[in-house]
């Protein structure tokens, strides 16, 4: 059986391991220093002029100039990334919630993180690799406020001159203007750097990030997402028109008040990413009005009165079209055709919206094609079915009509619109400002206030609709008050889908005598559980059949402290002296569950896995996932019997304790009942 290592692999090494195996013979030794007897300590490395030979470029080196984005302590910030940890989450059941609600229920696929999210990505790490496929962060902005976040990464400015070196001999500052030098945002961007960097890698290869900032760090954001991600994924930067803030004091008369506030989106890979159609909608009536009112031309005024006489000109069974002619083609004016069906003009938009129309001079290769294959004939009215190969009818069968002797293309009002319930909304593709989002009624949305603001529920879900399919799962590892989780509910609900998300806060206390902590709330993390509570219940509650077979709950689980004692790492270092206090090497205050937690971090199974317990010859076993993925005891008295009752279940993984086996002999025979019995289950010990 091999030994489970129950933590977090270093990322270095692993990266040390992939250019070994790519180039081996770059890799040499060297000696990095001496020990207490005086023996040379030698470590593999990489030859960096064996490497520049394989990879046939220039590798830049020392003080020649290049283009980079740096800033004092950036490389503790990729240690801080590759560094391991000796951590863990533990399942906390009272404070879950069931897939229908269920106070303490803990079968929900959604996850609540609680602890510091750098510890909790480096966790994740094996478990979620590559399978998140959308992250959604609204960091701190670095704005100097401090309420309940921490909100200020500015660091004193000698503080700052020190890491970057800018003192003399003497100890005289070098730079004189230390206000507009970096000083404000190093600590913010060794905080947020290594969070980013491990964030990628839980990425989907179709996997998208977006980040909410403002404007103090949106331009060292988008240099930092351009090193970790590349600038060939960088995808749009989405302006987001907010409540206007106040411009006061001293800068009063000197800068405009702020109304925006930032989305930078990033993509894994962006040639395999593809943007889920999204609109915004509006009532069709006031999108008319407000044409008038803004004096634009609203070019939806005719309607096809008549068509008739079709005819079939030609078929290109190759591609798949039809082209036709019509005989009758008669037009009207709204106004007249209103009068005609003694109906008013509201009443033809509602009714006849397949029939309104206008017409465009189409710049495309269809409308080309159109054009050279019914030059020969002369009709009021031409058609092409065929099936489009991308947009919202690709692969479907449609009609195109196009008009006239310049052959001008037909685009009828209900493309452009959708019914819902008894009302016409009108359909506005996406654009990179996005002003239509109401962000002055924000304070009860989600039945709970929050200290620091939210994010509002429309917006979440346009970035949801954008990127997820059914079955995605989003990643917020600055939860905040759970806005992104209360968005993923909503979104399952209006759509009819079953995503899943993963909330990471860290427990940052509210401050006292402040409403919040009146209220009973000591931490952030009770602000934001509450609120999916609170949302998923008032979901199933207006939502009676619709919600029955709905997702509202979520999984506590809290960063802890390995469950391993220092004896499970370092066994070398147990000395006799020592030896009568380390009966264990689990911790004395852990559970099983705790202990199957950290196995499952450490395997790699999904934290939202399935997970059955039974009784097997009186001992409890957690039996994870479909079809016997992960089988696991940890209870003591484990005797041959039962070691073979596991072994003819068949499991990928089983995962026993050293100390459960009832006797010597049982460990004995172990390996063999095994090889009996499932020969290809990999059986871990701890």
């Amino acid at each position: 059986m091999d030994k489970l290592n129950m933590k977090t692999a270093n990322i270095a090494d692993e990266n040390f391991k992939k250019l070994s195996a790519m180039f081996p013979n770059a890799v040499t030794e060297t000696i990095t220093g001496y020990d207490e007897e005086g023996n040379a300590i030698i470590e593999h490395c990489i030859d960096k002029d064996i490497l520049m030979q394989e990879i046939n470029c220039k590798v830049v080196d020392g003080k020649e100039e290049r283009y980079q984005f740096t800033w004092p302590d950036k490389r503790k910030a990729i240690l801080a990334a590759n560094s391991p940890i000796s951590e863990t989450l533990r399942p906390c059941k009272e404070e879950s919630v069931g897939k229908d609600g269920t106070p303490g229920g803990f079968d929900s696929e959604n996850l609540y993180i609680e602890g510091d999210n750098l510890d909790v990505l480096k966790l994740l790490q094996e478990t979620y690799l590559g399978k998140i496929k959308m992250i959604y962060i609204d960091p701190p902005y670095n704005t100097g406020n401090d309420f309940v976040y921490n909100d200020d990464f500015s660091e004193s400015t000698e503080e700052y001159l020190e890491k970057s070196g800018q003192f003399d001999k003497d100890g005289n500052r070098l730079v004189q203007n230390t206000e507009s030098n970096g000083r404000f945002h190093t600590d913010w961007l060794n905080m947020i750097y290594p969070r980013l960097k491990l964030s990628r890698n839980l990425l989907t290869d179709n996997g998208i990030i977006f980040i909410h900032i403002d404007e103090n760090e949106v331009d060292n954001l988008n240099k930092l997402l351009d090193e970790i991600y590349g600038s060939d994924n960088f995808i749009n930067l989405i302006s987001v028109k907010t409540k206007v803030g106040g411009v006061s004091g001293s800068s009063e008369g000197k800068s405009l008040k702020n109304a925006t506030e930032y989305i930078l989106i990033y993509a894994k890979d962006k040639t395999k990413i593809a943007f889920n159609p999204v609109y915004i909608k509006t009532p069709l009536f006031e999108r008319i009005k407000s044409y008038e009112i803004q004096g634009k031309s609203w070019k939806y005024t005719s309607v096809v009165a008549e068509l008739s006489g079709k005819v079939l000109l030609k078929e290109d069974t190759k591609n798949n079209m039809k082209f036709y002619g019509y005989k009758t083609l008669r037009t009207e004016s709204i106004t007249a055709f209103a009068k005609e069906k003694g109906i008013s003009e509201e009443d033809v938009y509602n009714q006849y919206a397949d029939k309104i129309f206008q017409t465009t001079n189409a710049q495309s290769s269809v409308r080309q094609t159109v054009i050279k294959e019914t030059k020969e004939f002369d009709y009021p009215m031409y058609g092409l079915e065929y099936e489009p190969i991308k947009g919202k009818n690709e692969g479907k069968t449609i009609e195109v009509l196009y008009k006239g002797e310049q052959r001008r293309m037909m685009m009828f009002l209900s493309d452009a619109v959708e019914k819902i319930g008894s009302q016409y909304f009108y359909l506005d593709k996406l654009t990179t400002l996005w002003d239509d989002i109401d962000y002055n009624n924000l304070s009860k949305e989600g039945e709970i206030e929050f200290p620091n603001g939210k994010k509002p529920i429309k917006l979440m879900q346009r970035l949801i609709k954008l990127v997820c399919d059914d079955n995605s799962i989003v990643l917020d590892f600055f939860s905040g008050s759970a806005s992104t989780a209360h968005s993923v509910l909503q979104n399952d609900l209006e759509d009819n889908q079953n995503l899943h998300f993963i909330m990471v806060q860290l427990p940052e206390p509210c401050a006292e005598n402040t409403d919040f902590y009146n209220a009973g709330f000591k931490n952030i993390c009770e602000i934001g559980k509450e609120r999916i509570r609170r949302a998923g219940a008032k979901i199933r509650e207006e939502n009676a059949l619709t919600a029955v077979d709905l997702d509202t709950g979520f999984r506590v689980l809290k960063l802890d402290s390995t469950n391993m004692k220092d004896v499970y790492y370092n066994p070398e270092e147990v000395t006799q002296s020592t030896l009568d206090g380390l009966i264990d090497n689990i911790k004395g205050d852990r559970t099983n569950e705790d202990l199957l937690f950290q196995t499952m971090l450490e395997l790699g199974v999904p934290l939202s896995s399935k997970i059955n317990e039974e009784k097997i010859g009186g001992v409890t076993v957690f039996n994870v996932g479909e079809e016997n993925f992960l089988i696991a005891t940890f209870d003591s008295g484990v005797t041959d019997d039962i070691v073979k009752e596991i072994a003819k279940k068949q499991p990928y993984y089983f995962v026993v304790r050293d100390s459960s086996m009832d006797n010597d002999a049982v460990a004995a025979n172990f390996e063999q009942i095994f090889k009996t019995y499932s020969p290809d289950t990999k059986r871990k010990v701890l």
